[in-house]
């Protein structure tokens, strides 16, 4: 499960900083040992101490004794086992369970899928791929409103979104025009 990467080095004594996409950021130094992946190899190293640092995470670890050694992991992903992670209460998800799943409306017309997820201050939006893979969308994920279904074991999830509504051209229809009908053509 990923969680973050190394972004720097601080200090001379081996000590890195960390880019966390956990919530809070310094909950990543929670998880111990630490996978991390370089060149498409992963090792297992322990986190030996850390904290939070201004807006980021600052951590030692095991075998990193040095500034060298430290700029070595630099730009290394770093991923725990999914038995590490806190088991979540009913109604709650991890992002990368999210990731992939189908998106249909509440009519069953399919959308696309999850790609990816980002977060605003007021929610957690969906970036959803129609499978031309030619258009994003972005949906908000509120569960009751936008979203009205998840089931991960049948992997999909289930939108209260009109499928107009992701329509390319979204120019506004004048009170004069009919839809459909274009300005100018004479129609009324």
């Amino acid at each position: 499960m990923l969680l973050g990467h190394i972004s720097g080095i601080f200090g001379v004594q081996g000590w890195v900083r960390i880019y966390s996409h956990t919530q809070p950021r310094e909950q990543i130094l929670q998880y111990s040992p630490w996978l991390i992946g370089r060149e498409g190899r992963w090792q297992d190293m322990a986190v030996l101490e850390g904290r939070r640092h201004g807006r980021g995470v600052v951590a030692r670890l095991d075998g990193c004794e040095d500034r060298e050694a430290a700029r070595a992991l630099m730009g290394a992903q770093i991923a725990v086992y999914r038995d590490q992670l806190q088991p979540l209460a009913p109604g709650e998800y991890y992002w990368v369970d999210l990731e992939g799943l189908q998106v249909v409306t509440r009519e069953g017309v399919p959308l696309g899928r999850v790609v990816r997820l980002f977060e605003t201050g007021a929610h957690d939006v969906l970036v959803v791929r129609d499978p031309a893979g030619e258009r994003e969308w972005l949906i908000p994920f509120v569960q009751g409103r936008t979203v009205t279904a998840v089931d991960l074991a049948a992997g999909y999830l289930e939108v209260d979104w009109a499928p107009d509504w992701l329509v390319q051209d979204r120019r506004p229809v004048r009170s004069t025009e009919k839809p459909g009908q274009e300005e100018g053509d004479g129609e009324s």
